[in-house]
């Protein structure tokens, strides 16, 4: 009897030891295939692995969807990755490096990336940024106004105005629904790596270049931060209070952020090239010719247009409107709001065509920045002298822009709208009013924003798009 139990005892243990074994064998094989990270992610979600964690064997997609996934073209770094056409189908043929074995710790760690990317997707293509709230955050401003010298122009800089509340710094926007992926500006920077980023427009959008610097930059001094606006012709010419823009690049991810000034994105040009005050053709029908120029360069472009568009600007600027390549004979487009929606419409028409071309190319129109002048306008009397943050609501609930030709322009484009307006509206407390260093005394500017400011969010939305 004893014998007995002992044999059976005998052949449990060898059992345990050869299926133990066999299990050991066929881990270590699956191993050499896929990394141990493969097994505990979705089969839906390996696309978006590092070239670490990606599986050997090519591998083959087609997309149907081109809102989903923008087409690329060349190699990805680490990827090997080329790409082929066929009607409306796009095929992905990838080529990954061999696998590399991860450690415990290093597999959770790509499991919670994976986790990280496929959230920041999702909230990519379901979020609407322009509706939601302005909440209350200590950890705002994301730089120093009083740090960021290097980029930041002193007639915007409040911190160093007589102006001594500051609470409006302390708010940040939250999309309903989803969440605005936090800025930061070293991951800001590897994502833009080898890429453009050109904002052109007004002064408005020069705040945003300038706000977009100072994120970057952490509002620090960046002195290895390198001025290439020569190379995009910005260069200041003779007799010329400033150039025409700026150009700088981060040499370590050789990420480079410009801007163009073009206040009503329209071609100019003037009528008699040997009198110096000559009036100039404004095409309303063609784009900035420096758009036309440098867009085989740009990997971002932010387009702005708004506030230029009235007739005292017209008048000092000494613009006369052409359509066709011919003064403009059209009665209803010689009212100034018709003649803004029609070169809108016309601007992002021309983009939206040229993007095919250039398919890495994210393309923005940003709606226009509301003005809070009460009681007059910059002019006769105009001010905005509230400092209570929200006082007029803190929430955005509406659907649609309150920027209806920007809106309209891009409907069934593939340039984006990045709609700023109403968020924009409810923070009549951020602007410069009384405090600043340039307007003759008892002028308000009602226009501009202080910075750091709301030009911050629209570049934090820009980035969570891009």
């Amino acid at each position: 009897m004893k014998g007995g139990i002992f044999c059976r005892s005998t052949s449990i243990k060898v059992s345990i030891t050869i299926t133990a074994l066999l299990c050991m064998t066929l881990s270590l094989l699956i191993w050499e295939k896929t990394p141990f990270i493969a097994f505990l992610i979705p089969p839906d979600q390996l696309d978006v692995l590092s070239p670490a964690t990606q599986i050997e064997t090519p591998v083959v997609a087609i997309v149907k969807d081109e809102q989903e996934q923008p087409p690329m073209y060349g190699t990805i770094s680490g990827g090997g990755t080329t790409v082929k056409y066929s009607n409306h189908e796009k095929t992905y043929h990838v080529s990954a490096p061999p696998p590399i074995a991860l450690s415990r710790e290093s597999s959770l760690k790509q499991k919670e990336d994976v986790k990280n990317v496929t959230k920041l997707h999702k909230v990519e293509k379901g979020c609407n940024y322009a509706k939601g709230k302005w909440v209350p955050d200590n950890k705002w401003p994301l730089y120093s106004g009083s740090g960021c010298k290097q980029w930041l122009s002193s007639m915007w800089a409040c911190r160093l105005m007589q102006r001594e509340d500051f609470s409006f710094e302390k708010y940040r926007w939250q999309p309903q629904g989803c969440e605005t992926p936090k800025f930061e500006a070293s991951e800001f920077l590897e994502r833009m790596q080898d890429k453009t980023i050109a904002m052109i427009g007004d002064s408005l959008g020069r705040q945003q270049f300038q706000s977009l610097l100072c994120m970057a930059s952490g509002g620090k001094a960046s002195p290895e931060v390198q001025n290439v606006g020569w190379e995009y012709g910005l260069v200041k010419a003779r007799g010329a209070l400033r150039p025409d823009g700026w150009a700088y690049r981060f040499p370590k991810t050789n990420t480079t952020i410009l801007f163009y000034w073009s206040a009503s994105l329209c071609e100019l040009e003037p009528l008699n090239r040997s009198d110096p005050a000559t009036s100039y053709a404004m095409h309303l029908d063609r784009p900035a010719t420096f758009l036309k120029r440098y867009l085989p360069r740009f990997h971002v472009v932010v387009l702005n247009t708004g506030h230029h568009w009235n007739r005292g600007k017209f008048h000092a600027n000494r613009w006369e409107m052409y359509v066709g390549g011919k003064p403009n004979i059209d009665k209803k487009l010689q009212e100034i709001s018709n003649a803004r929606n029609f070169t809108v419409h016309s601007i992002v028409k021309w983009l939206d065509s040229q993007l095919p071309k250039y398919p890495l190319l994210k393309a923005f129109f940003r709606s226009i920045s509301p003005r809070h002048f009460v009681n007059g306008d910059w002019n006769t009397g105009g001010s905005c002298d509230n400092t209570i943050p929200l006082s007029s609501g803190s929430e955005v609930l509406q659907d649609g822009s309150k920027d209806h030709a920007a809106e309209s322009a891009v409907k069934g484009t593939k340039v984006k709208l990045l709609d700023i307006t109403a968020l924009s509206e409810l923070r009549n407390e951020g602007h410069i009013s009384k405090y600043s260093i340039r307007a003759p005394t008892g002028m308000s500017d009602c226009l501009h924003w202080c910075l750091p400011g709301i030009p911050d969010t629209w570049n934090e939305i820009l980035c969570a798009q891009v």
